[in-house]
């Protein structure tokens, strides 16, 4: 075991405190990249290097979660309880290269609700002890602010779009992956999804009740975000149809 290393990615040297000035700044430069990135990519930058930025931020999601597992297996400190992708938000971060590098279709249907919504919260409530610049600090905000801004930048640079349909693919694959884990949770005595109990850090399920009736209410409101997320779709949809009336 590395001890040092183990010491280090255990530690909360600075602390995390939720809406404190290192979550607000980080959630600041998330938006501001999430508005102006894709708009400049689209209007002034050549195809190629488009695809250079996207394909970028697709590797730096997906390293963010790789990284992490590689560095608690250095340690010493890998457990498949805790460092395995069965959280969604670990299982989005692996498949955004489909999106940004692939250009894959299917996987930025399912990737548009689940970074919308699941990553938003997430970045809103984060499970982490350590602030910036502790290593677990960045790569959340990789993980987790650089998502959305990835999932933001395919919509417009790459025009993508999701459709009803999408909505509901995304939703059933939401229900997979919950089938899936369970029993990956019961086999390993493992709490992946916060499908046994919630998060021990503060987050949006302290108000959804006690288990289990959290993991229904969870349900609804990821579908009521989903529908939130996809609306605006909607609503240019019938404003086209009005128009062309």
């Amino acid at each position: 075991m590395d001890s040092f290393l183990a010491n280090y990615l255990y530690s909360n040297d600075p602390p995390f405190i939720i809406f404190g000035l290192s979550h607000i700044v980080g959630l600041v430069i998330a938006i501001l990249l999430a508005v102006y990135l894709p708009l400049y990519a689209k209007r002034h930058l050549t195809e190629r290097k488009q695809d250079i930025i996207g394909s970028t931020m697709g590797w730096l999601v997906a390293g963010a979660y790789l990284s992490w597992a590689i560095l608690e297996m250095f340690a010493g400190t890998f457990s498949v309880k805790l460092h395995l992708p069965f959280h969604l938000c670990r299982a989005a971060n692996l498949l955004l290269p489909l999106v940004m590098v692939k250009k894959s279709y299917r996987a930025y249907e399912i990737l548009y609700f689940w970074g919308l919504s699941a990553m938003f919260q997430a970045s809103l409530s984060p499970d982490i002890y350590a602030g910036f610049p502790h290593y677990h600090f960045i790569r959340f905000w990789l993980a987790h602010n650089l998502m959305v801004v990835a999932i933001i930048y395919a919509t417009v640079v790459y025009g993508m779009r999701p459709t009803w349909q999408s909505l509901w693919r995304a939703f059933g694959a939401l229900f997979i992956f919950f089938i899936v884990t369970i029993p990956v949770n019961l086999i390993l005595d493992a709490n992946y999804f916060w499908i046994l109990k919630k998060p021990p850090t503060a987050s949006l399920l302290d108000y959804f009740g006690p288990w289990p009736w959290y993991l229904l209410t969870t349900t609804f409101f990821a579908l009521v975000h989903f529908y939130l997320v996809y609306l605006p779709f909607q609503l240019r949809d019938k404003g086209i149809r009005f128009v062309r009336q």
